[in-house]
């Protein structure tokens, strides 16, 4: 059998390693010695802050998507209609036998269409 010692703890400090070790591990030894090795492997403090959550993190993204989305409509509404329309005089004034407001659609003059006989 394995020498044992023991080690005084506030209750409800004691009963959460408890919980935690039942969940965790198999016995309260194994829990305290993973604990300590995971805090000497990673070379960190049980004090040290590790920053933002992945809660945070993911509002974070979600508020620069938010931007990016008002942007990209912002853009559609202001930059693509007045290029469309500059385009659209450009092919006019390029070709002034095809003034494509005033040219008739091929179906206008086709008898066939359901729509000749309104």
């Amino acid at each position: 059998m394995k020498a044992v010692k023991n080690i005084t703890f506030e209750k409800k400090t004691a009963e959460r390693f408890q919980q935690f070790s039942r969940t965790h591990y198999k016995t309260h030894s194994e829990a305290l010695a993973g604990m300590l090795d995971f805090f000497f492997y990673n070379e960190i403090s049980p004090k040290e802050n590790f920053g933002p959550t992945g809660r945070r993190i993911e509002n974070i993204i979600k508020k620069r998507i938010n931007v990016v989305i008002a942007i990209t409509k912002d853009m559609e509404r202001h930059k693509v209609n007045p290029t469309l329309a500059i385009l659209m005089s450009l092919m006019e004034a390029a070709d002034p036998k095809n003034n494509y407001a005033n040219r008739k659609r091929d179906y206008e003059e086709d008898d066939t269409h359901p729509d000749f006989y309104k």
